[in-house]
Formats: structure tokens, C-alpha cells, sequence
């Protein structure tokens, strides 16, 4: 099925893309939470000279810090100031995003430096930082979809396409 697009090339309902990317993004961090317990599971069987090294947690790891990161400084420097100048009664809510874009900065922050040294990873302390993560994610999520998804599908064409407003391509 082919995807619409407007006369100008940009693709409709960029709030449906927005659910789209964090769904994605959910889904990855899902998978970088398994890998940890698998992880654990894995060393556990290499040490002992049962199993093969374990997987790289480091490089999913920094692979979705950078894909999160991306994202949110897309929406801070795309989507959140046209959504403010198509709709002032939203600066609250962008606002209050903008505040949990910078607390998951610093959990990010967090959760690179934890795994620096991928033969030293705490996984006890990285499960407890993917947790929070998680839930903080879970509740931005839910409560930009439900405050945003309306808004940035009637924003006009010319205002951008899912990578400039979003920052990653539409899913």
C-alpha cells in the first residue's frame, strides 16, 4: 500500500508517524531489556566455559540512546515550535515535554556511562536506569500522543516532513 502524499511531497498525519516512531522506539527499548537479562545469562554460561561471548550490549545500548536523542531534539527544534506558533494553547504541554526530554537526557547520560566498559557493566544498576527509562518513556509517550497527534496531523504542508519535525523519518 503506497503511503499519501500531499502535492508538495510531504507525507499526511504526521501525529499517525509520531505513534509510529514510538512504537518503534518502545520496541527497542524492550529488546534492550531482554538482551540485559540475556546477557546476564550469557556470561553467566561463558565464564563458566558453557556458551559463546555475549552479545554486545554496548552497541544496541548507544544505538538507541542515539536514536531517542535524535528524536527529541528533532521534536525540540521542529515539531514543538510549529506546534507552538499553530497552536499557543499548547505551549504547557510542549513545555512540560521539553522538561521530560531533558530528564531522559540525563538518563541516557546515565546509561552510556554505565556501559562504557562493557566487561564492567553493572546490570543491576543498568536494569534500574532501563526501568526508569521505561516508565518515563511510557508516560511521555502516552501523554504527547494523546495532547500532540491531532495537532501535528493538521499542521500544514509547508511546515515539514516526520524527519524535520521529528527527527527521524516516518515509520
Amino acid at each position: 500500500m503506497d503511503t499519501p502524499v500531499e502535492p508538495d511531497g510531504r507525507i499526511t498525519a504526521l501525529g499517525n508517524q509520531l505513534i509510529g516512531i514510538h512504537l518503534a522506539l518502545r520496541e527497542e527499548l524492550e529488546q534492550l531489556r531482554e538482551e540485559l537479562e540475556q546477557l546476564r545469562e550469557d556470561a553467566d554460561a561463558w565464564l563458566e566455559g558453557r556458551g559463546a561471548r555475549p552479545r554486545e550490549l554496548r552497541a544496541h545500548c548507544l544505538a538507541f540512546c542515539s536514536a531517542l536523542t535524535r528524536h527529541h531534539t528533532g521534536e525540540d527544534g521542529g515539531a514543538f515550535p510549529a506546534l507552538a506558533r499553530q497552536h499557543p494553547e499548547l505551549r504547557p504541554v510542549i513545555e512540560e515535554l521539553e522538561h521530560d526530554h531533558q530528564t531522559v537526557t540525563e538518563i541516557l547520560r546515565a546509561v552510556e556511562d554505565l556501559v562504557a566498559d562493557e566487561a564492567a557493566v553493572d546490570p543491576a544498576r543498568l536494569r534500574a536506569e532501563l526501568e526508569g527509562l521505561t516508565a518515563l518513556l511510557e508516560s511521555h509517550f502516552a501523554y504527547e500522543e494523546k495532547r500532540l497527534v491531532a495537532a501535528l496531523n493538521a499542521l500544514p504542508a509547508g511546515a515539514g516532513d516526520a524527519e524535520s519535525l521529528l527527527g527521524t523519518p516516518g515509520t
